[in-house]
């Protein structure tokens, strides 16, 4: 089974953001931010995704989000 995952963590540590950063730059609440940069998330509304994405700037979606095999696809 593939899984989608949020790469949050890895580009606040790249840009040397925080959270609450983050959350005053989208206007996403800290505590959505939280969840998804522990991808524990189940839905992320797009509207929240592109409001992400503009505060950092990205234009590359692939630069937030990677699709990725299960472990047990993986054995």
């Amino acid at each position: 089974m593939r899984t989608i995952r949020l790469k949050l963590n890895e580009v606040l540590t790249q840009r040397r953001l925080t959270q609450t950063q983050l959350s005053e730059l989208s206007g996403v609440r800290q505590a959505a931010i939280s969840e998804m940069s522990r991808n524990i998330r189940e839905q992320i509304n797009l509207k929240t995704l592109i409001k992400i994405a503009d505060a950092l700037e990205i234009d590359d979606i692939s630069e937030l989000i990677v699709i990725e095999n299960s472990e047990k696809d993986r054995l």
